[in-house]
């Protein structure tokens, strides 16, 4: 009885794309390297569409020797599913965040803040608008505000 072999390419990239959708949220967000472009989850998509590619060109090609005629458009379908709606997701869902209607904007003057700086020292905006700049007798005009994005 010629028994027909397992398609492993089908189940290793449906694999990879099921792995690549909730990885990102669970791990890859936690790293600016990854979370500001999730680098590692499209090779992980692409990859996983690239198996179900071949899984499902080895299937209908060779169908006396591998499985997944049936199985195959399943998963491929469902793997590309996946990676769109995770494209959906970072590329155009973010864009459409809700802006904050209480963030200052350019050239409008900051609330008033008191703030740690690095060396642990109490910093207000009023501290920093009275102090004359190293050099000169005269308090600056104004302040630049730098905003670092991470989770520290």
């Amino acid at each position: 009885m010629n028994q027909r072999r397992r398609n492993w390419p089908l189940w290793i990239g449906f694999l990879l794309c099921l792995v690549g959708l909730p990885s990102y949220f669970i791990f890859f967000a936690k790293f600016p390297i990854t979370r500001d472009v999730p680098w590692v989850n499209y090779l992980m998509f692409g990859g996983g569409l690239a198996l179900l590619a071949w899984g499902v060109f080895r299937a209908f090609r060779r169908p006396e020797e591998y499985r997944g005629k049936i199985a195959g458009p399943i998963l491929s379908v469902l793997g590309l599913a996946a990676a769109g709606f995770f494209c959906f997701g970072v590329l155009y869902g973010t864009k459409h965040l809700p802006k904050s209607p209480g963030a200052p904007h350019v050239g409008q003057k900051a609330p008033e803040f008191s703030l740690m700086d690095t060396h642990r020292n109490t910093v207000t905006l009023a501290s920093l608008l009275a102090e004359p700049l190293p050099g000169t007798q005269t308090p600056p005009k104004g302040v630049l505000l730098v905003f670092y994005r991470g989770y520290w």
